[in-house]
């Protein structure tokens, strides 16, 4: 596939074929030699063909290939004459990051890590298809959840009203759940307060290099200060609401199917029923994973609160990284897929909370569960060249099968044992996919991210105890 170099850090796929718009790679040569062994830039190229497709599809230095949109990807398809595509979101739809930070230092947690990972592993259920900590809800309460979301656990006594204030859109959306199916709901109805599996994560962190201190300073981190990272998102539920969509979109839509360069990208057009069907459903399973990592720090303090009584843990942010919205961009309206991407708004944008207009919006990017995440924020820059998105971890480079075959779980622990780091995990198969090998530098995505002007960092957090499904 042709490559043009824009940059260092910057390389454009042309405008040709089926092509509407031109599509770029944010990378570094070392990253994109590792974007190049998968379909990534293909799926770029197919995603530039969307009508409806505005200005440029884009691929972030964390990409890697996925379900129709690469993991990473980012376009904005008309509001008017375009559509929206499950392929862009996910199937954990919402799942994203969030950041408390504490009165603690390292100083005073130290020699306490293994038990406090011992006590947030007993609160916080984890694993494949694991029950969560409430039980199941009825149909009146779920219903409540996908309705109000984070509002939900506001209500309930699981939430304060700061969280709310730090959390993207306030921790909902306008969802409806009269538009999530029955079988949805049954596989969401158990399961909030829960971790799940996969790349699913809570992790006790340092806060080990602060580069930005007044920003650091306004999101409440210091150096040698503990903070904790959540990691996830629908669970089943988001599953199955994209899997009935995507059925339901190929059964209304097979000319659009037989159009497309590949089946996976099938699309609601715009003003559809099955567009604003779907959106409500994927705002209302966005809902509900807000409200999930939501009730997960609920138990993250109460269990902080048993080990160390005086600990008071606030929020810093929330965000998600699957996710389609209505954003406007050159005073135009439209659905901005952010597939496996985070958004990062500047500074003085009307997005960004009160207590961090004069500074930008934090933004989550967690790398491995043996090496670094980082807080960034939006740079003014970012509006032009990414549609207000960054890159939403480190990015695998090996698949799960692949890294099965090379890593065993001791060879993991002791990695991670040597860089005094606790692991605590419900089953070997979740060590051994998520070993840190099996993913990208995170440190290089974090260098390519700050060069192309999208995103600077403000803090470095190194981890300490981590919990896996």
């Amino acid at each position: 596939m042709e490559l043009e170099q824009v940059s260092n850090i910057k390389w454009k796929i042309p405008k040709s074929g089926d092509m509407k718009v031109p599509a770029y790679v944010f990378a570094s040569k070392k990253l994109l030699s590792l974007i190049k062994k998968d379909n990534t830039l293909k799926q770029l190229k197919n995603i530039a063909s969307l009508p409806g497709v505005y200005k440029h599809a884009l691929c972030m230095p964390d990409g890697h290939q996925g379900y129709g949109f690469p993991i990473g990807g980012v376009a904005a398809l008309d509001f008017h004459n375009g559509g929206i595509s499950p392929g862009g979101i996910g199937y954990d739809i919402n799942c994203g990051v969030r950041l408390l930070q504490s009165n603690l230092t390292v100083k005073q947690v130290k020699n306490k890590i293994k038990e406090t990972i011992n006590e947030l592993y007993k609160n916080i259920p984890s694993g494949v298809g694991v029950e969560g900590k409430l039980g199941k809800l009825n149909d009146i309460e779920l219903n409540k959840v996908l309705n109000q979301g984070a509002g939900w656990a506001l209500t309930n006594g699981y939430a304060t009203q700061e969280d709310l204030d730090h959390t993207e859109e306030q921790g909902r959306l306008p969802g409806d759940a009269s538009f999530v199916s029955p079988r949805a709901k049954k596989r969401g109805r158990d399961q909030l307060g829960s971790l799940g599996a996969g790349n699913h994560f809570l992790e006790i962190q340092e806060v080990e290099e602060v580069y930005e201190p007044e920003t650091a300073k306004a999101f409440g981190l210091s150096k040698g200060q503990i903070t904790i990272m959540i990691h996830c998102g629908s669970r089943g539920l988001g599953h199955q609401v994209a899997s009935d969509y995507l059925r339901s979109m190929e059964q209304e839509y097979p000319e659009i199917v037989h159009s497309l360069p590949d089946r996976e990208l099938v699309y609601a057009p715009a003003g559809s029923k099955l567009a604003n069907n779907y959106l409500k459903a994927m705002n209302a399973a966005a809902n509900f994973a807000w409200c999930n990592r939501q009730v997960i720090a609920h138990y993250v303090r109460k269990s902080f609160k048993t080990i160390f009584k005086n600990s008071e843990l606030k929020q810093v942010y929330d965000l998600c990284h699957n996710i389609c919205k209505i954003e406007e961009y050159d005073n135009k309206k439209f659905y901005l897929h952010r597939k496996g991407a985070t958004r990062c708004m500047p500074k003085g944008h009307k997005l960004v909370p009160k207590k961090y207009k004069n500074v930008g919006q934090p933004a989550l990017i967690p790398g491995t569960m043996g090496t670094n995440s980082y807080v960034v924020v939006g740079q003014e820059t970012c509006l032009k060249e990414s549609f207000a998105s960054t890159a939403h971890g480190a990015g695998r480079v090996m698949s799960r099968m692949k890294a099965k075959k090379t890593y065993s779980p001791e060879q993991v622990r002791s990695g991670l044992n040597k860089k005094g780091i606790i692991v605590k995990a419900r089953s070997a198969r979740g060590i051994i996919e998520e070993a840190p090998g099996a993913y990208k530098d995170v440190d290089e995505v974090i260098r390519v991210t700050e060069e192309a002007g999208i995103a600077k960092r403000i803090v470095k957090l190194r981890p300490l105890g981590v919990i896996k499904g």
